[in-house]
């Protein structure tokens, strides 16, 4: 099976994301979903070797295989989403610091309401999600709201 390319993947991605309130209500959930995912992972505990390299934790290595997820679809878009992992990465950081013990409760409350926003916005749509089709849709759909903020600042991806 061949892979697909980036281009084939947004649109496939698309095709259920055209009404405009759908779009609006993806363009805040699908960011916010990926940053409380990644506040999942950055509370999992890690082995007592981790701490010996500053920021090493589970969420660090979870952004490395995004990071070689996108590099095979598109170098731009791996650039845009590194920095937008990064940020992520550290605001959730910084949210631990300002205040421990409650990321998970935060990420939980906020990743609840955005799926309801997001099944909501599919309703509207009359189509199903994405990712019931092929699970790497969940990846797909932060690079879709990426290409849409490349192409309005004229860089191809």
């Amino acid at each position: 099976m061949a892979t697909k390319d980036i281009q084939t993947w947004l649109t496939e991605y698309g095709e259920s994301h055209q009404n405009k309130t759908n779009k609006a209500i993806h363009w805040v959930c699908v960011p916010l979903i990926f940053w409380t995912i990644m506040a999942f992972i950055w509370a999992v505990p890690a082995p007592a070797i981790f701490a010996e390299v500053p920021y090493l934790n589970w969420a660090s290595l979870a952004a490395v295989i995004i990071v070689l997820f996108y590099i095979r679809l598109s170098i731009p878009l791996t650039i845009g989403m590194t920095a937008f992992t990064a940020l992520c990465f550290f605001s959730i950081a910084s949210l631990d610091a300002a205040l421990p013990g409650k990321l998970v409760p935060i990420a939980a409350i906020a990743f609840v309401i955005l799926w309801i926003g997001q099944f909501y916005g599919h309703k509207v749509e009359g189509k199903k999600p994405s990712f019931f089709k092929d699970i790497q849709f969940l990846m797909i759909g932060p690079a879709w709201v990426m290409a849409f903020i490349f192409t309005k600042l004229g860089i191809k991806y």
